[in-house]
């Protein structure tokens, strides 16, 4: 299957060049060249890589042109003939010449290009700053020169947009919420892979364009994600001709990567590609002590366990895709992604057991871990604009299959304990199309369809070998997992714009249906959901640099294949992980109140919010009453597991501020502060919780002497705490500087990842039958050297010094 989609995506580029008519024969009396200058109409600098678009009125397929030096000065030759020219440059409005008839030689004197924000989300910005554009249902980051991920991955690159953390397990959170729907150019992508955490953090930074942050989400886009969604839109160019940039990575902890964006546009045809290699080394470090009691409180055992990890992450992704400009109102992308990773993890586990009577023993386990990662998705996108007007139809088709295979041997004190194996195979297909139709000049409506059709197998295998598996008391180990998604969803939505008044208003409705068949034991499961899903977002502006939003929208948040599977998986003997068949989805209400204002230094973006959520996905552990022989010693054997609690109420307040005192200092921060409160029982448990918590993100940028840029961040997570466990607040640092060499060709950067090496959780469980104190540390502190060389690409430094005087809310990474 895989290789007929890669050959009928190289048949679709053949055949669009193929299709292309010959071009017309015109006269030539030799060439001529045609020339000018392109400045910036307020500034008066010089604009270099301007792009000259010279088509043939005789033949349109018939285009030409070129690019303007530094000096804003461009020189094209062309044979003579009748022309429609055009001059584009990013961020800049297009000026349009009438049509005229060149015979010879022609200066075009002097063209002046005004700046033009609105459209800065549909060309290739390489910024000096990190815009923030602000829109009804969304707001866009569009990632800038942000010296700290620098040689990172997209989870660094994450922890560093407001509203967004990313915890010390890679595990992203947005206002605090973990469950985020994360996709890729607007599509769940197996890009994210089986385990989005981990792929992620395999994904370099440098494929990022820009990450839209969507708290209040409309009818448009997938119900799921209570959180909200974060949307990551990979790097691609449009600027005319061959261009690019590569970047390489050197650090310590072992770090070694080359990563580069390549595009090729003529015509009616844009090329693209982002490639990259990264080999890394992560180790990393945890603590577990628990006491375990009897039902009169008693001490029984205890368990005391010291974990050294070091992980190996080496692999390629390349994404390659190709726009064809049918005409001037259709377009067709086709793209493929693949990315193979073989991985390696070493775990060394030292445990000390402390018996009834308090006698100790102690012992070590290391698990070796291997595991290969490859992943393939082709996708298909069509665009139909049918007039000026906005009338649009798109239509996209994703087919995406994933195969990740996890081994592992365990030796315990030197001897071969146990052997795990589990195979995950993933094939999804994916549609959606969008119908848009403007009515009048300031009202729109819109409908449409999305299917996404999912089936995941997981084979589970493992074998003990010493103790074996009738002295450890465990039956049936292993197991194999058929697990069934079948989503259908249609929607609708109407906005419109009154003066100052703008609404848009939709309704979603999604079926869900899943199968769990578990084939050795031969259980058998359905689980189907539906539900509507209303969608208000409301925004009034006071003036062009003040305005008030208002959303509401109900989401919910799907059990995974894993939290339904019911069969145990065991990271050891004495722990276990149990999903829950009997989950049921969790459904949300929330209201979002944002405040937006542009003073004259200052950005201020600020809002309260608040949601309630119902039959709440909880993990909870517990003892399960059974024990195994470990190591010759009896003990308790805990489980973890998901469960239904009634309900939560989460309300919060956040802003981001952005100062610049000076064209060469700029300071933001983002800060947010909520309060969860938890009310549930299970188990005959009271799990009732109240927990005020907050983060704050502070980044310092200055050039110093030489153009050396200097940034620091600085973050700040606050205590979070449940019925069962409390987490200390982690506080760290990054510095990073930079240096652009060569005419801001090239860029040479080094940055400190931790500085304190202080980015760990430690937390304590309190239940009645166990007490735990844990401490764990991804990974430690690293330094990275990164060298970026760009061609025919140049960092657009859009008015030097000018703050935010267009009205954008400039925000710099």
């Amino acid at each position: 299957m895989r290789k007929i989609l890669l050959f009928c995506c190289a048949l679709s580029l053949v055949n669009g060049y193929s299709q292309r008519p010959r071009e017309s024969q015109e006269r030539k009396s030799g060439p001529i060249t045609i020339s000018g200058k392109v400045i910036d109409q307020e500034t008066k600098a010089p604009l270099e890589y301007a792009t000259l678009v010279l088509q043939s009125i005789r033949n349109p397929e018939k285009i030409t042109g070129g690019i303007t030096d530094e000096n804003g000065i461009f020189k094209v030759e062309t044979s003579p003939g009748r022309y429609s020219a055009r001059i584009e440059y990013i961020s800049y409005k297009t000026y349009n010449f009438e049509v005229q008839t060149f015979t010879t030689s022609t200066d075009l004197g002097t063209i002046s290009l005004e700046l033009d924000v609105a459209q800065l989300d549909a060309v290739d910005v390489i910024a000096e700053k990190t815009t923030v554009e602000l829109r009804l249902d969304k707001k866009i980051y569009n990632v800038g020169k942000d010296l700290t991920v620098r040689g990172g991955t997209v989870s660094d690159v994450l922890d560093n947009v407001p509203s967004v953390s990313v915890d010390v397990e890679g595990n992203v959170q947005l206002r605090g919420n973990d469950d985020v729907r994360i996709l890729i150019n607007g599509k769940p992508s197996a890009i994210t892979g089986l385990n989005s955490t981990e792929a992620l953090r395999q994904l370099p930074a440098e494929s990022i364009e820009k990450v839209e942050i969507i708290t209040s989400p409309s009818a448009r886009y997938d119900a799921e994600g209570s959180g909200g969604i974060i949307n990551i839109i990979l790097h691609r160019s449009k600027l005319a001709g061959l261009n690019g940039a590569l970047t390489t990575n050197i650090g310590d902890p072992t770090l070694l990567g080359i990563n580069g964006n390549l595009n090729y546009r003529t015509g009616n045809v844009n090329i693209f590609t982002n490639a990259g290699y990264n080999y890394r080394k992560s180790p990393g470090n945890s603590l577990n002590a628990t006491d375990f009691f009897d039902q009169n409180g008693d001490f029984t055992n205890a368990i005391r366990e010291e974990r050294e990890f070091d992980r190996i992450r080496k692999g390629y992704n390349v994404n390659l895709g190709v726009e064809w400009y049918v005409n001037e109102t259709a377009s067709i992308t086709q793209s493929i992604f693949i990315r193979n990773s073989d991985n390696e993890r070493e775990t060394l586990n030292i445990f000390f057991q402390l018996d009834e009577n308090r006698n100790e023993t102690n012992g070590f386990r290391l698990d070796n871990e291997i595991e290969d990662d490859k992943t393939f998705q082709y996708a298909f996108n069509f665009d139909k604009k049918f007039d000026d007007s906005g009338q649009k139809l798109t239509f996209a088709f994703q087919y995406e299959t994933t195969d990740e295979v996890e081994s592992s041997l365990i030796e315990q004190n030197g001897f071969d304990s146990e052997t795990v194996r589990t195979a995950e195979d993933q094939n999804r297909v994916f549609l959606q199309s969008d119908y848009i139709l403007p009515i009048g000049e300031n009202s729109q409506f819109e409908f449409g369809y999305r299917g996404d059709f999912n089936r995941l197998e997981t084979d589970y295998d493992v074998n003990f070998i010493q103790p074996t598996i009738d002295e450890l008391g465990i039956t049936d180990p292993s197991n194999l997992l058929d697990f069934k998604e079948t989503i259908n969803a249609v929607y609708t939505q109407w906005g419109s714009k009154i003066k100052n008044f703008s609404y848009l208003l939709g309704l979603r409705y999604e079926a869900t249906r899943l199968i769990i068949n578990q084939i050795e034991s031969n259980d058998f499961r359905r689980n189907n959901f539906d539900g509507y899903f209303p969608t208000v977002n409301l925004n009034y502006e006071f003036t062009e640099r003040e305005s008030l939003s208002f959303g509401y929208n109900r989401r919910l948040r799907r059990p995974r294949s894993r939290f339904l599977n019911p069969f145990p998986s065991r990271s050891s003997p004495t722990n276990l992980f149990q999903g829950n068949p009997l989950l049921t989805p969790s459904f949300s209400n929330q209201v979002d109140l944002g405040y937006l204002n542009r003073f004259k230094k200052v950005t201020l973006n600020a809002s309260i919010y608040y949601q309630r959520a119902t039959d709440v996905i909880t993990f909870i552990t517990e003892d399960t009453g059974e024990n195994t022989v470990f190591d010759g010693q009896v003990v308790s054997i805990l489980r973890r597991t998901p469960v239904n609690l009634a309900k939560n109420d989460r309300y919060g307040f956040e802003f981001t501020t952005n100062y610049r005192p000076t064209d060469t200092w700029n300071l933001n921060g983002n800060f947010n502060v909520f309060n969860l409160v938890t009310r549930g029982d299970f188990n005959n448990q009271n799990f009732d919780a109240e927990n005020l918590s907050w983060f704050v993100r502070l980044n310092n940028k200055v050039t110093l002497f030489k153009n050396i840029e200097w940034q620091t961040r600085l973050n700040y997570r606050g205590p979070v705490e449940n019925a069962q466990t409390r987490n200390q607040g982690i506080i760290s640092m990054d510095l990073a500087f930079s240096k652009d060499l060569f005419k801001e060709k090239a860029s040479l950067a080094l940055n400190i990842n931790d500085v304190f090496n202080s980015r760990r959780r430690i937390s304590e469980t309190i239940t009645p039958f166990f007490v735990s104190d844990s401490e764990f540390q991804f990974r430690v502190r690293s330094i990275n050297a990164s060298f970026t060389y760009r061609f025919n690409q140049k960092k657009q430094n859009r008015r030097e010094g000018r703050g935010n005087e267009n009205g954008d809310d400039e925000i710099e990474g």
